[in-house]
């Protein structure tokens, strides 16, 4: 099925489609993207024809402010749950691997991930959405996804679209801008612009190795038995 086009839109997906077990993600369920400030009138109503119950901003305060989203006549719940314990602009600064961030995403905002995955439970369909939709969704999709038992190739596969899903004009001008700010870093391209599977394969290996499973990362943080089977049944169906 092809992703829905929503203009002005990046990077937005249903995750319908991905093979678990003997199972396959539903359809018009889970979608995730970048941000909606940018939407223009066809886009919200291209929005708002998927929908949507829910929406759950993973952005901090300040991009919320700067980019608002552009919801006029979309009847949607928006939950905000900000995923960084720092700025975005400190990932740059310090000059963070893909590998590091992610793991102190996991390790640090593992209350947020809980509560996206409640809010998934809450309502469907429902978009999860950051900035760009590569991090921070990336991230809490992948460990949604890897609970619910969607096979680990299909997980690290639904992450690593996301660069080929980002504009090349959008990437160059991000990369100038970055550049000019912070002329030495090493990993700014990958923090801007990548989506690298060994990155969420490597994720999900290091989770498992700590917990057990993504489904016992989140149990260890909260998540009851009975929301991690309701989980299951709301993003899959038997083949």
């Amino acid at each position: 099925m092809p992703d829905p086009v929503v203009a002005g839109a990046v990077n937005l997906r249903d995750v319908g489609g991905l093979p678990a077990g003997t199972a396959v993600t539903r359809h018009g369920v889970l979608f995730r993207s970048g941000n909606l400030a940018r939407l223009d009138a066809s886009g919200t109503r291209a929005l708002a024809e998927l929908r949507l119950r829910r929406i759950i901003d993973l952005r901090a305060d300040d991009e919320v402010v700067r980019e608002p989203s552009r919801l006029d006549g979309v009847d949607v719940v928006t939950q905000r749950v900000p995923l960084f314990l720092g700025s975005v602009e400190s990932f740059f600064r310090d000059d963070l691997s893909l590998d590091d961030m992610y793991r102190q995403l996991v390790d640090d905002s593992s209350a947020g991930v809980v509560e996206v995955v409640r809010g998934i439970l809450a309502d469907q369909p429902v978009l999860v959405h950051c900035t760009v939709g590569k991090d921070r969704t990336g991230v809490t999709v992948a460990l949604t996804l890897a609970a619910a038992g969607v096979d680990a190739d299909a997980v690290v596969a639904d992450y690593a679209r996301t660069e080929g899903l980002l504009p090349e004009y959008r990437n160059r001008r991000v990369v100038e801008m970055l550049r000019a700010m912070h002329p030495e870093a090493v990993h700014l391209e990958d923090l801007a612009t990548r989506s690298p599977a060994p990155v969420m394969r490597a994720l999900l290996e290091d989770v498992t190795g700590r917990y057990g499973s993504a489904a016992d990362y989140l149990r260890a943080h909260g998540l009851a038995d009975d929301e991690l089977t309701e989980l299951r049944r709301v993003l899959l169906r038997r083949l």
